[in-house]
């Protein structure tokens, strides 16, 4: 099995490469993705850059280049919810697009004809991902998380995102990649770790707590590799 490593930023994959070490490098699509031999068990590691469209292009080509059958997205979000605080550790059940509107033709937001506004995560890789919690003592949340082509630092818009799709947090990406994997019936999941409170002071937060965010998804991330190497 060929599985997939994701992140939005180099900052969300820095700290997976100097797990690994030794990598190769291929450029394709404008793009770098590493490869690396763990455990008997080759990955591809990419960031994608920032948005949705970024976001899309780099899961297909991990899927329909490279061949990954599982796909891992680490990286870091922001709370919507004040059950969420800076440093906890989210997984995506469902994801939905915030920015997605065709309301004047009667759909709800995040609604395209033939599709839905939720996707939801891979079951079977949220259950390893909670004995991975446990194992490690760590409270795991659970939220569904709102994505769009924005950077949200508005507490009205914050909080219409939290009443129109019952998200706990949101980013750039998740849903993207979502859509993307279970459209070619590919088992993905996500973790994201709370870097800022998605609020007017997210700017100053978001850089003091990026790289520290990354490195705990990163960390959840490598152990989950270990699980799932271990079951195959």
């Amino acid at each position: 099995m060929k599985l997939a490593i994701m992140g939005a930023m180099p900052e969300e994959i820095e700290p997976l490469l100097e797990y690994f070490k030794n990598y190769k490098t291929i450029e394709y699509a404008k793009n770098k993705f590493y490869f690396v031999e763990y455990r008997n068990q080759e990955i591809v590691i990419a960031y994608s850059k920032i948005g949705k469209v970024n976001a899309t292009i780099t899961a297909a080509t991990l899927i329909e280049k490279f061949g990954c059958q599982k796909l891992l997205f680490s990286g870091v979000a922001g709370a919507i919810s004040r059950d969420l605080k800076i440093g906890d550790l989210v997984i995506a059940t469902a994801l939905a697009q915030h920015d997605l509107d065709i309301t004047a033709f009667g759909h709800p937001h995040g609604y395209v004809p033939e599709g839905s506004v939720f996707e939801k995560a891979d079951q079977d890789l949220i259950k390893i991902a909670k004995e991975v919690a446990l194992q490690k003592d760590i409270l795991l949340k659970e939220t569904t998380i709102a994505t769009g082509d924005q950077f949200i630092c508005d507490v009205q818009k914050k909080e219409w995102i939290e009443d129109t799709f019952g998200a706990g947090a949101l980013e750039m990406e998740g849903a993207a990649v979502a859509l993307t994997c279970n459209a070619l019936n590919i088992p993905f999941f996500i973790l994201r770790s709370i870097s800022d409170a998605a609020d007017m002071d997210a700017s100053f937060s978001f850089d003091e707590f990026l790289k520290s965010s990354a490195k705990v998804s990163a960390d959840f991330i490598i152990s989950m590799i270990d699980k799932i190497v271990d079951k195959s």
